[in-house]
């Protein structure tokens, strides 16, 4: 077998309207700048794309990008990110990947593969170390994502394809990889709007080696030694899954709950991850190669299927007045069989229920219930009748109708499921994340009420923070490796672990740049290092996560985005939650000025010509 030593730095770029491919080379200062993944994938695009094109339209791009650390080994290394413009948000989108995909990519030898134009109709492609191949997909356009998958997953080609909502145009489609999916922001649809209904990666022509083995070896095993002793990514998340986040965020009542109008339920222990264990015989279910294992799947009345993951239950359960984990996990089988996310798809429903009850549409949905959401999620998928409409998400349904204060959106993507209310600073990082209401772009719930190292109501400090976490997870997603290794890297580095938590504490909420720069994150800047063969020292390496969330913020304003919409559901500013004697709300002006100061935005939300200079970006 072929070897490649770190990366081959070749990105596949593939038109479908003219049948043709080309080979880019990834120059040594694209990869120190902009790392891999996310960060090269976002670059590739800037460089190729125009502002103002359709989302839909055959000019859009859509990229697929194994990070470095793909094939080698490394610790919860098997990921890909996908990256395109939005035709749910209309600005960039991002999404991230455990799936096999990635890795059949990488070791047919390619980088990269980035997809433009429209084919005249419906095929899939074959991605070889040679190219690519196109193949007819007529007889494969209709059918759901684990039809499609016997047809196309074999030992060595591995798929990324869509259901019918990616060829509906569904804008909140998603498009999956084995049982996992690029969830967010309708990348399905723009595959869809190709009329490519899957990619296909031969792998296994190369076999992928760091340059630097000796290091690489010992930094894998330091990571693998914080994962198996931190408390949350050996214990809690390898057994129970993320659905054991239902437990601290029901107590700090930010658990959706009717559409966000409340943050606790006397029956929301029914969905906790330990009752899922419990109840379901769960077992694991995760992405390859993984440490910290927290996918499971599990038994339950419908079928052996995959347990949902905790922004399900949020989204489409618990949010939707639904406390039963064998309807939540059916609702769950049939948006990963239609193809689509299950986040925007559960805030769309909590929106139509409660505009229901207001008299503002007409459905048969409502809180508690679970009759109708089933042929509702089909309808959307097919775009029929009124899940035409839904299918449109809940900015769009609310600007036609109205109850634009309880659409829980931001930037037109459709909030994750904890309520800011209760956590100040994922609050403002919601308003600012730069693909809209996304959880993972800065998860400062897991600081403020998970460890509770930062006061949850409080907003000193909490820009800084955001900050920081947007900064290491452009990092991370650009490596590519899970973000939940944070918790271990960050936790169990020795500074960290032997602190007392009371000090730690303090010290991270009134000293917060003292406390950013004494965290130690070297395990991801020496495994790059040690898999590339650049080096990049602790203060470059997060420079590249800054230079990459700015660049995804610059190429977001040449779309529009400003000031107006680093802004939160108008629920989360003027409305407390009902079990709240405080009526708490989130005080966003407070935080938002010093968050632009921070980044090296002006007064509206523009990144400053200096910063974008002074970043190499322009």
């Amino acid at each position: 077998m072929k070897q490649i030593k770190g990366t081959s730095n070749k990105i596949l770029e593939v038109d479908l309207k003219n049948r043709t491919h080309e080979i880019y080379e990834v120059t040594s200062r694209e990869r120190r700048l902009f790392l891999g993944a996310k960060g090269l994938g976002l670059k590739l695009l800037f460089d190729r794309m125009i502002s103002g094109i359709d989302p839909l339209g055959p000019d859009n791009l859509i990229a697929f990008m194994p990070g470095v650390l793909m094939g080698t080994g490394g610790p919860c290394s098997g990921r890909f990110d996908a990256v395109t413009k939005s035709p749910l948000t209309g600005i960039m989108v991002t999404s991230s990947c455990g799936g096999p995909f990635g890795l059949a990519l990488k070791t047919a030898g390619w980088d990269g593969l980035i997809i433009k134009g429209r084919a005249e109709s419906p095929i899939y492609i074959d991605i070889t170390e040679h190219g690519v191949e196109y193949k007819d997909a007529k007889d494969l356009w209709g059918k759901e994502i684990p039809d499609a998958q016997t047809v196309l997953d074999d030992k060595k080609g591995k798929a990324v394809v869509i259901g019918p909502a990616g060829e509906n145009l569904v804008p909140y489609a998603n498009m999956a990889s084995g049982h996992r999916f690029l969830g967010r922001g309708g990348l399905g649809a723009v595959m869809g709007s190709k009329n490519l209904k899957a990619v296909r990666a031969i792998g296994g022509a190369y076999m992928i080696k760091p340059r630097d083995p000796t290091m690489f070896i010992k930094v894998k095993a330091r990571a693998a030694k914080y994962i198996n002793q931190n408390n949350l990514t050996a214990e809690t998340y390898r057994n129970l899954g993320t659905s054991a986040n239902v437990g601290p965020c029901l107590e700090a009542g930010i658990l959706p709950v009717n559409n966000f109008q409340d943050g606790k339920h006397e029956k929301g222990k029914q969905v906790s991850g330990e009752i899922m264990a419990k109840n379901h015989d769960t077992k694991h279910h995760t992405c390859k190669p993984c440490t910290i294992r927290c996918g499971h799947k599990g038994s339950f009345k419908s079928g052996d299927m995959s347990a949902p993951e905790y922004e399900t239950i949020g989204l489409m359960g618990t949010s939707l007045g639904i406390f039963d984990l064998d309807i939540i996990a059916e609702f769950n089988q049939i948006c990963g069989r239609l193809g689509l996310d299950t986040i925007s798809a559960g805030g769309t429903l909590a929106w139509v229920m409660e505009a229901t009850s207001k008299g503002l549409v007409e459905s048969n949905l409502q809180f508690g219930s679970s009759k109708g959401i089933a042929r509702a999620l089909e309808d959307i998928a097919h775009m029929r009748g009124f899940g035409a409409k839904m299918a449109m998400g809940t900015r769009v349904l609310s600007q036609e109708y109205g109850g634009q204060d309880f659409a829980i959106h931001v930037k037109g993507m459709e909030m994750a499921a904890y309520d800011p209310r209760g956590s100040f600073g994922q609050g403002l990082a919601y308003a600012v994340a730069n693909r809209g209401g996304c959880h993972l772009s800065s998860y400062l719930v897991a600081q403020e009420v998970y460890f509770g190292l930062l006061k949850p109501d409080s907003c000193y400090g909490k820009a800084r923070w955001v900050k920081f976490f947007e900064d290491l997870t452009c990092c991370i997603n650009s490596l590519q490796t899970c973000q939940f290794t944070m918790f271990a890297f960050l936790l169990e580095s020795p500074l960290s672990k032997y602190t007392p938590d009371v000090i730690l504490g303090l010290l991270m909420q009134y000293l917060p740049v003292a406390a950013i720069e004494l965290i130690d994150f070297s395990i991801y800047n020496k495994l790059f290092n040690s898999v590339t063969g650049i080096h990049l020292s602790k203060t470059e390496f997060i420079k590249c996560g800054e230079r990459i969330h700015m660049l995804e913020r610059y190429m977001n304003c040449r779309e529009g985005i400003n000031r107006y919409d680093d802004t939160l559901p108008g629920r989360m500013l003027k409305q407390g939650r009902t079990f709240d004697k405080e009526q708490k709300k989130v005080p966003l002006n407070k935080m938002l000025p010093q968050y632009y100061k921070i980044r090296g935005y002006d007064k509206d939300g523009i990144p400053l010509k200096t910063k974008l200079e002074e970043l190499s970006i322009l």
